[in-house]
């Protein structure tokens, strides 16, 4: 007996896939500009598919996360991408460059099924499992990345990022010229797909796994270049005069 085929909503078709083409041909030119400022190590590239879709899910540790991940893994990744930064000349450019708004403080239904289109296009899509900056360790986790991978049935690809922010640095800092950002791709994990309905049991589970493969990816990263998570958030600086 063949599988129950994902039940489509009606409004399904209207959603668009996100863009390609600019974030294809900027990313050259966007590994030049990070190189040219940072010391930027690529370990892993391998764990990656070449082809077909892929969720690759990260730990946050620093306002570079998201750039480095569009632009900077073996292939162009759609990252889910908080709505607040899609304002003005920068929103422009994020949403020409395919990346995908989501809300972070509700269940996001129509970033998750612009993020699932892509990955039935055989694009990959780039997940925060802890939805904000932080010390980068997965102490709190939600389930976005497990949830995409079980819907559509794509490996997940845990990514550790290490030096992307100073210890002490606030949430938009960068780290300093000339420092080494590390951004390290682990052996991809297959969830395997689940029609619905999926169980919260089975969500929480493979939500678990994922948490538990960027752990262990971040621990390889931290043993192999001797670089640690920086630690909590430092405060963000005033930006008045008042005293």
């Amino acid at each position: 007996m063949t599988a129950a085929p994902h039940l489509r909503d009606p409004g399904e078709d209207l959603l668009e896939v996100p863009r390609t083409a600019l974030l294809a041909r900027g990313r050259p030119a966007a590994q030049r500009l990070v190189r040219s400022w940072w010391d930027l190590e690529l370990h892993g590239a391998e764990h990656l598919p070449a082809t077909g879709g892929v969720v690759v899910a990260a730990n946050h540790v620093g306002w570079l996360d998201g750039p480095l991940l569009a632009t900077c893994a073996p292939r162009p990744v759609h990252v889910l991408t908080k709505q607040e930064m899609f304002v003005g000349p920068l929103g422009s450019l994020l949403t020409a460059a395919g990346q995908v708004p989501i809300d972070r403080y509700a269940v996001d239904r129509r970033a998750l099924d612009v993020a699932r289109r892509a990955l039935e296009q055989d694009q990959v899509v780039g997940v925060f499992p802890e939805g904000v900056r932080g010390s980068g360790d997965m102490a709190t986790s939600r389930p976005g990345a497990a949830y995409l991978a079980l819907v559509t049935g794509v490996p997940v690809v845990p990514v550790s990022f290490l030096g992307t922010r100073a210890p002490g640095g606030h949430a938009d800092s960068l780290p300093p010229r000339g420092s080494r950002l590390v951004m390290t791709l682990g052996a991809p994990l297959r969830l395997g797909r689940r029609e619905w309905p999926r169980t919260q049991a089975e969500v929480a589970g493979a939500a678990a796994r994922v948490t538990a493969a960027i752990v262990e990816t971040t621990r390889q990263a931290e043993r192999t270049t001797g670089l640690r998570l920086p630690g909590p958030l430092g405060p963000t600086p005033r930006t008045d005069d008042t005293k």
